[in-house]
């Protein structure tokens, strides 16, 4: 950048001056992005950085809204001026460029700007702070009423800069507000969700009502899974049903966009969703709900649709979930990435996934300690030292008070957490304290009926207990939800089975249950293969590995005792011993 060039003089005969250099000018972009008035969140000072630099070398034609896209925002070669996200971004740093220099960058000697109208940034000496000694000496001159007259003058001044620049900052928080994420702790790298309206594919006032409640019911099952971020209801209903991808990436930041339509015709009821990744616009997802007015109320249709789309999209195992396994972070592990392997360990059980996964999440809560669903997930991976032998470490609090203390952490941080609950229901349970641990269950069941990870679990603590027949049921429906579950819940549901005397259903599912690592899982297997070789089903006997003599001992013994041994949690306690299952 030519800095030759002189400002021109005033007629109070400045001297001339050339224009701040390029070390000068980098001064000042590195005492604006460290400034704690200039926001560290989002893409400000990457953009800034960037015109300033590219200013500075002689390519200030270069900028324009493709090359921005492309270059700061990561956009793809397609990038076309549909999406608005150079725009929104450069209004954003006008603004806070304004207030910068209204309240820390008063007295800097240089000040950095993007004219409108274009991304090219003007640079120029702060006259603030640099008027001529002239100008001060003719001012110390006048007489001191004139000088008390300015000085008021300057105060009621600044006085009504401040008061404009807080209510432009209220108004903003405002506007903020309504985008704020329900479910919003403070984790960057969380997934954030943000639901358009569905649009009325049908006709008249009956499918305009449906279309609403609709929305309305994802609104309400969607924030129940903490592990995503989801826009409220004013964001929602300030979008069109027909928003881009691309508007919501870059008007919201939201990675994600559920979006469908409803089509009424006569009796029938078809209902279109789809998931959409904003940053690229490729669907991840989409499906089809067909039902009928006839046979089933209006409201039952739309709540039962919309907990099928939660389920699919936000559960634990489900597309988003997945999305993120498939695209990892490059670098150092974010806190949703621990969540991601938490879900991992879950289903491969090892103690070598539960090593990274406990020291993943002990850096997590470390790092924000208000996380709610990262002290969750670190009860129970702390529970999976005692109860597993995985991993143990020695000395005190042991890992089953550990797993108490962090599951009542994550209570108190956030009462209505399914994961907290969770935790808490397993935690309880396995200090023996039976009776709250199913309470704490049901209260769980009931914040989110629609937690994979919470069916399977609840589902094995009532089974445990002696309530074979309900227990089944909801590790069924969770291994319905999640056919790819844990091969830990495909094996209690074949002890379950067991139980209820379904001794076909029992030989189906313990040949899934890959627990091979597991003693209880060989007297399991055991129990089940005495019972088809002793002429109960003898046709299914080879498909269960052939035991040993003390694996059909133990078969035999488990079958003697039956519910006595089933309620294992109360032999346990009058023995000293601990449930392991």
């Amino acid at each position: 950048m030519d800095t030759s060039v002189t400002a021109e003089s005033s007629e109070s005969g400045r001297s001339q001056r050339p224009l701040p250099g390029p070390n000068e000018i980098r001064e000042q972009l590195a005492r604006i992005v460290s400034s704690p008035e200039f926001p560290p969140a989002g893409r400000g000072a990457a953009f800034l950085s960037f015109v300033v630099e590219e200013a500075l070398a002689g390519r200030g034609p270069r900028l324009k809204g493709y090359t921005l896209a492309v270059e700061v925002f990561h956009r793809s070669e397609g990038f076309t001026q549909d999406d608005p996200v150079v725009r929104i971004e450069a209004g954003r740093l006008r603004r806070t460029l304004e207030r910068y220099y209204l309240v820390a960058g008063q007295n800097d000697p240089i000040r950095i700007d993007i004219p409108k109208g274009g991304y090219v940034p003007s640079f120029a000496w702060n006259e603030a702070v640099s008027a001529d000694t002239g100008e001060v000496e003719a001012k110390r001159q006048r007489p001191a009423w004139s000088r008390l007259q300015d000085k008021w003058l300057i105060i009621a001044g600044v006085v009504g800069v401040v008061c404009v620049a807080a209510l432009t900052h209220r108004a903003a928080d405002q506007m903020a507000a309504v985008a704020k994420p329900v479910n919003s702790a403070e984790v960057p790298d969380e997934p954030t969700l943000v639901i358009a309206p569905f649009t009325n594919l049908g006709d008249g006032p009956q499918a305009q009502l449906y279309t609403i409640g609709l929305t309305e019911e994802l609104l309400t099952a969607l924030p129940r899974f903490k592990e995503i971020k989801v826009f409220g209801r004013e964001t929602s209903k300030s979008l069109l049903p027909e928003v881009t991808p691309s508007e919501v990436h870059g008007g919201l930041g939201a990675r994600y966009l559920l979006t469908g339509g409803v089509r009424v015709s006569g009796a029938k009821v078809r209902v279109t969703a789809r998931l959409v990744d904003t940053s690229d616009g490729v669907i991840l997802w989409s499906q089809n709900y067909d039902d009928d007015l006839s046979t089933r109320e209006l409201f039952a249709i739309q709540s039962d649709v919309a907990s099928k789309v939660a389920t699919a999209v936000a559960q634990p195992y489900g597309v988003i979930a997945k999305a993120g396994m498939a695209n990892p972070p490059p670098d150092d592990l974010g806190v949703y990435d621990c969540t991601l392997r938490f879900y991992a360990y879950r289903t491969e059980l090892s103690p070598e996934t539960h090593h990274t996964v406990r020291d993943c999440l002990e850096s997590a809560v470390a790092r924000y300690p208000t996380y709610a669903t990262a002290w969750a997930m670190s009860s129970i991976v702390y529970l999976d030292e005692d109860r597993f032998r995985f991993n143990p470490r020695p000395g005190q609090p042991r890992p089953i008070e550990r797993a108490l203390s962090s599951a009542r952490r994550a209570i108190e941080l956030e009462p209505g957490n399914t994961r907290a609950l969770q935790s808490l229901m397993t935690a309880l349970f396995f200090n023996q304290h039976l009776t709250e641990a199913l309470k704490v269950g049901e209260e769980a069941l009931a914040t989110n009926p629609n937690d994979t990870e919470l069916l399977g679990e609840f589902g094995t603590r009532v089974a445990m207990c002696g309530q074979w027949k309900r227990g089944a049921d909801m590790l069924d429906r969770a291994l319905a939800l999640n056919p790819a579950g844990a091969s830990y819940y495909h094996g209690t549901r074949a002890l379950a089975a067991h139980m209820l005397d379904d001794h076909d259903t029992a030989v189906s599912l313990i040949r899934k249950a890959d627990l091979q690592k597991f003693p209880l899982f060989h007297v399991v297997a055991a129990a089940i293969w005495f019972l088809t070789v002793c002429g109960h089903d003898a046709r299914h006997s080879s498909q269960i590995p052939q035991p040993s003599s003390s694996m059909l001992e133990a078969g035999r013994i488990l079958l003697q005792h039956g519910h006595a041994v089933a309620s294992d949690a109360h032999v346990s306690s009058r023995s000293g011993g601990r449930i392991s299952m």
